[in-house]
């Protein structure tokens, strides 16, 4: 049966097909993927710091294509981890709003927020009880090896995949509430006058009062709202938030971090000192979006699913580590990727500008796509991954 190893053992070396770097959930459901396909795998994971952490606020917007993928391999959270959004209210910083409605689109969400811990921890028993995955703590050597690090992965670099950055002036601020109104499954975002963006994720289930934030704020701005007592704070958040799930309540530490759009400019290649060898990136390693879509998890499982696809398709000949197969995988997720990177990176520039023409230009535009029938209908398929 797979097992969490302490320690690789050496002689273990050649029976591995695949090599993954990086056991976060992108990398613990790509294994999954390939193990179904009986390809032996090996999964680098770093050993659990020895005094865990008690509140993380790691929570994502997980669509329709996600869920199946993660219930195909009995790793989806349960009910009360993986809160469905049947509403999302999008407000501009004038009169400008934009409503998406699970019944209108004829589905019985149009996401899921999901507990990253609670997910973490299903995907950590599929793969103990999977029994052609091995956790090790170290890389092993193997025809072809996975990145999945993350956005600041030191294994990128050392295979000199270049990552092309492009900062934004805003960092990205998250905790979670306690609120006293419940949530009411609806998924809210303010774009502010300023710039900054604030998003309230639904949590705890169909009748919870709790959310997940994530606060895009300008850098100096972060800082300063990182040193507030957690009553200030909550004062800010219930005032950003226009009252809208009435007294708030911090209910964990706050984490920030500098957001940035960026892109391998290519995501595969030949082992620097094997070149019979292959490497490939996936998830944020290969790439990284603003998350005012919350398409970033999304986007990361797909490339995970694309590549057990094609390594499964291969012909009987063809090793795992064919560039031809890697440059297939690679060609096909650039360009799932590229609308939702214009789209991200084009609100974020939008909203950002906060001179009068730009707030009376984004606001008529939301007014319209919120009238556009087919046109806000392909977006909201496209964020739900049913297009």
């Amino acid at each position: 049966m797979g097992r969490e190893a302490p320690s690789y053992n050496p002689r273990m070396a050649q029976s591995f097909d695949i090599c993954i770097r990086g056991a976060g959930v992108v990398g613990r459901t790509l294994a999954l993927l390939l193990a179904r396909e009986r390809l032996n795998v090996a999964l680098v994971a770093s050993p659990p710091p020895a005094a865990p952490s008690t509140s993380d606020v790691r929570a994502y917007a997980l669509n329709a294509a996600s869920r199946a993928l993660l219930e195909s391999l009995r790793s989806w959270p349960d009910v009360q981890h993986a809160t469905p959004v049947t509403h999302m209210r999008v407000a501009g910083d004038q009169d400008g709003e934009v409503h998406f409605d699970a019944t209108a689109q004829g589905v019985p969400a149009l996401a899921w927020i999901v507990d990253v811990p609670a997910l973490e921890a299903r995907l950590h028993d599929a793969v103990r009880f999977q029994p052609q995955v091995e956790v090790v703590q170290a890389p092993v050597p193997a025809p072809l090896t996975v990145v999945c690090e993350g956005r600041a992965s030191r294994t990128r670099e050392e295979f000199g995949a270049e990552f092309d950055v492009s900062p934004y002036p805003h960092h990205a601020i998250a905790t979670r509430l306690a609120c006293e109104k419940p949530h009411g499954q609806v998924a809210r975002q303010w774009f502010a006058p300023d710039g900054s963006i604030l998003a309230f994720l639904p949590l705890d289930g169909e009748d919870g009062h709790a959310v997940a934030v994530v606060w895009s704020v300008a850098a100096e701005q972060a800082a300063l709202l990182r040193e507030l007592d957690p009553e200030s704070f909550a004062q800010r958040l219930q005032a950003a938030s226009q009252d809208a799930l009435g007294a708030l309540r911090t209910t964990c530490d706050r984490v920030a971090w500098p957001l940035q759009q960026a892109r391998a400019r290519h995501w595969c290649g030949a082992l620097p000192n094997a070149p019979a060898n292959s490497w490939v990136l996936a998830g944020d390693a290969a790439h990284n979006v603003h998350p005012l879509t919350g398409q970033g998890l999304n986007l990361g499982l797909g490339d995970a699913q694309a590549l057990a696809r094609v390594l499964a398709g291969r012909d009987p000949w063809r090793s795992v580590s064919d560039p031809r197969l890697l440059r297939r995988y690679e060609r096909e997720r650039k360009t799932a990727l590229l609308p939702m990177g214009l789209v991200t990176d084009g609100l974020q520039q939008l909203f950002s500008r906060p001179q009068g023409p730009w707030q009376q230009l984004r606001n008529w535009g939301m007014k319209g796509f919120e009238r556009s029938g087919s046109l806000k209908d392909w977006m909201a398929r496209q964020a739900m991954g049913t297009h």
